[in-house]
């Protein structure tokens, strides 16, 4: 090598200027390389954690709920037939006057079907008052829900003392339910044949986008680290440089002394 040249950068080497000459792969240079790498794999593993915490806290209770779609017009104008309603688990003593439940349903209906509870164990449910209004111990039932504001649905009048660990349950739309009126075996319901209480927050459908969010993030983090380990692999598949320049806290090295021009011989 002639006095004043600087030294070629390894073959496969990014050559660029730095404190040891032009050509001179440095410290610098390396540690500039190793920086994508590193936020990759960061970037990749917050992802991953992310989206695996997301997806456990939002999948879990979303297990709790089931989705059916409403059967017939007997809930109609609040649930319409096809209607997606979300139902969550409820035990025993779970079931409260109002709630719209799913449960199996007695004869001559012998199905899953859906209904509001109007009265539990204990209460006296009768139809009709003199305002043609469902009263429940005595006192009228206020019903903004009913289907045109009927109470009474065309069936003859009745009188149920709901028996401990029984529900009685009505349909929205009178004229157009087979409901406890109806109902084999006295026309209440054991409370155990509950099935799940309708949801109409929107805490069901935030689970649901919940979960694809984090799923999302899975998907994008799991993408990440496969990028991050083909890149660590072409990076060992290219011949090693030569570092030549000094490691960080050292002094720069002096700047090459020019060439000397050529004398021509004459």
């Amino acid at each position: 090598m002639t006095e004043g040249h600087a030294p070629r950068a390894p073959r496969g080497h990014r050559a660029g200027p730095g404190p040891c000459g032009p050509g001179v792969a440095t410290w610098g240079d390396h540690m500039r390389r190793r920086r994508p790498k590193r936020r990759l794999r960061v970037a990749g593993l917050v992802l991953l954690a992310v989206g695996l915490l997301g997806t456990t806290g939002t999948l879990v209770p979303l297990l709790g709920y089931s989705v059916r779609a409403a059967s017939g017009d007997s809930m109609t104008p609040g649930y319409a037939q096809g209607d997606a309603v979300f139902f969550d688990e409820a035990g025993p003593d779970d079931v409260r006057r109002g709630d719209i439940v799913l449960f199996r349903a007695p004869a001559p209906v012998d199905q899953e079907t859906m209904k509001r509870v109007v009265g539990v164990g204990g209460d006296s449910v009768a139809c009709c008052d003199s305002g043609e209004r469902v009263t429940v111990n005595g006192k009228p039932l206020r019903e903004p829900y009913l289907r045109d504001g009927d109470a009474v649905g065309g069936a003859p009048p009745y009188d149920v003392k709901v028996p401990d660990g029984q529900v009685f349950l009505l349909g929205d739309n009178r004229m157009d339910s087979l409901d406890s009126r109806f109902f084999e075996g006295g026309g209440t319901v054991p409370v155990g044949a509950v099935k799940g209480r309708a949801d109409d927050t929107a805490v069901p459908v935030l689970l649901i986008v919940g979960v694809v969010v984090s799923g999302m993030a899975l998907l994008a983090g799991a993408g990440l680290g496969l990028a991050d380990w083909v890149t660590g692999r072409r990076r060992r598949a290219r011949p090693a440089g030569q570092f030549t320049g000094p490691p960080p806290g050292a002094p720069p090295a002096a700047p090459a002394r020019p060439r000397p021009p050529r004398r021509s011989k004459r």
